[in-house]
């Protein structure tokens, strides 16, 4: 867990960063559109919306731009095709990498993402030969100055939640994909405040990563998420932490 929720840390402070460019907003209204694509406008009916709409919102994205994206996916508007692909290959040090995007060029997409494997000291495998090493997960994260552990512990585990974690600065509350709603909201109402509510790609098991290989990998990571095509981007690494704080400045 150590390395998912360092990367994870420093995603959402590069997150304010990008979003005065305009990337966060552009992956968000993707996200949003093809979640009611699949599961409809009816957030009450579409957990995966509703998730969406959650990111979408902790980015201060506006209401309308919100309402736009979910009504091209639900076909109330034009929308351009969107592919969901995934990718996975392994990064330095031997690390798994699991990559997921949303196309509506699906050669640009695998030519774009093989580039930036082999420039990293990765290569892009076959399908099937690392998503084995992680597990779907709904993840609550808060900071550790907001929250009481025991307070926080009886509450998630009573809505349901699997486990709560200590994780450096923050308590992450891990729950199946399936209750991970129903965790957040009970949260949520509690008034406890959250740093973050995601469904992710949680590893099994890390590879520690150190030296040389540390800061390929770390460029490797942030160039997948810099590609506009890419949504989300998981690893299995664990680097050590002046190494992740240097790339988090």
């Amino acid at each position: 867990m150590s390395g998912h929720s360092k990367w994870s840390n420093i995603k959402h402070k590069k997150a304010a960063v990008d979003a005065k460019r305009g990337k966060v907003f552009t992956k968000l209204i993707r996200e949003l559109t093809v979640a009611a694509k699949h599961g409809g406008g009816d957030t009450e009916a579409n957990p995966r919306l509703r998730s969406a709409i959650l990111a979408a919102k902790g980015q201060n994205m506006p209401n309308d731009t919100i309402d736009r994206a979910i009504k091209r996916g639900s076909g109330e508007a034009g929308a351009d095709e969107l592919h969901e692909l995934s990718y996975e290959g392994y990064g330095p040090g031997g690390t798994a990498v699991l990559v997921n995007a949303l196309t509506d060029n699906k050669n640009r997409t695998v030519s774009e993402v093989r580039k930036i494997f082999n420039k990293h000291g990765g290569n892009l495998g076959e399908a099937g030969c690392v998503a084995w090493m992680f597990e779907q997960k709904g993840r609550i994260a808060f900071n550790k100055s907001d929250v009481n552990e025991e307070k926080l512990m009886e509450l998630a585990l009573d809505a349901g939640a699997d486990d709560v974690i200590d994780e450096d600065f923050e308590y992450a509350v891990i729950t199946q994909p399936s209750v991970f709603e129903k965790v957040r909201s009970a949260l949520e109402q509690s008034g406890i405040k959250q740093e973050s509510a995601e469904i992710t790609m949680i590893p099994q098991n890390v590879v520690k990563v150190d030296g040389k290989e540390a800061g390929q990998l770390l460029r490797l990571m942030e160039s997948l998420e810099d590609s506009d095509d890419i949504q989300n981007v998981y690893s299995n690494f664990d680097i050590p932490d002046e190494l992740m704080e240097a790339i988090g400045q």
